[in-house]
């Protein structure tokens, strides 16, 4: 299971988790259940973008010997296409599942909900023009990793959105795909060398550092709207995360192996403002 662990890059699953947390506590009731079906929704649609992602960029040569980044399970020989295929298809019908319960429970809506991100996630890196490689993977992960994923919370607990849950969405949107973008600005040199023109590519080094900083900071601005809306101040503590988010307006500006910490450093921005966020909805 090793290399499967690997492959699924636990480091970016924050993304998954922190607006599972967050669109819950916005509820006004929590069904246990529901909740854990939703994260399991979630991270396994992580799980299966990471693992397609891997899958892809291995078949077709997007991953060499020159990638900076961690090493690659289908590039490396440590998993064999087919497997890495299966793979994917069980991260996919656990999602399924767990999307199909809470449809019963809640609306059949949520099944279209679901289709739309199964094929976003198999779309990202693969068919015939995969849209992380003309600069629309940005725009996947703040719709499904910030958006769907908040908001959906929410309604299945409640069958309703709150105006909070909306609010909320958006800065976890945005720090998810500012984890997004210091990975692509790290393999901006392997991804145009393989002619994968992601969002950063396309922006250069330096616009793409500025757009990551504006992700990392244009978070914070939400949270006292938020606090607006919930009437609580315990609802600025995602302010605190701010300490960990400042040291990555400087670091984001290294090179290569040592922009690494820089997508940790932003993951564990997003969980924290994650947790705090989901805290301090959860008093209010």
């Amino acid at each position: 299971m090793g290399p499967f662990v690997e492959a699924a890059r636990p480091r970016t699953l924050p993304a998954a988790i922190a607006p599972v947390l967050v669109g819950t506590a916005a509820a006004e009731r929590f069904i246990a259940w529901r909740f854990a079906a939703a994260l399991v929704v979630g991270l396994s649609i992580q799980v299966a973008v990471n693992y397609a992602n891997d899958y892809f960029d291995g078949v077709k040569g997007v991953d060499t010997e020159h990638r900076v980044g961690p090493r690659r399970a289908v590039a490396s020989g440590l998993i064999s296409p087919p497997r890495m295929k299966a793979a994917i298809t069980v991260t996919l019908v656990v999602a399924a599942a767990a999307g199909a319960a809470l449809a019963w429970a809640t609306t059949p809506w949520l099944l279209g909900v679901g289709a739309l991100a199964f094929l976003a996630a198999l779309g990202y890196s693969g068919g015939p023009k995969p849209y992380a490689s003309i600069g629309l993977g940005e725009l996947f992960v703040f719709v499904f990793f910030g958006l769907v994923a908040t908001i959906g919370s929410t309604f299945v607990q409640d069958e309703e959105v709150a105006r909070v849950a909306v609010f909320a969405a958006i800065p976890m949107g945005l720090l998810a795909t500012a984890i997004l973008v210091a990975n692509n600005i790290r393999d901006i040199d392997t991804d145009k060398a393989a002619g994968k023109a992601t969002l950063p590519s396309r922006l250069g080094r330096d616009k793409a550092r500025s757009f990551y900083r504006i992700l990392l900071l244009g978070s914070f601005p939400f949270v006292p709207l938020i606090a607006g809306v919930t009437g609580s101040p315990w609802s600025m503590l995602p302010l605190l995360s701010l300490l960990l988010a400042i040291p990555l307006l400087n670091k984001v500006s290294a090179e290569g192996r040592d922009l690494i910490p820089v997508l940790i450093g932003t993951a564990r921005v997003e969980m924290v403002f994650g947790i705090l966020l989901a805290v301090g909805l959860w008093i209010s």
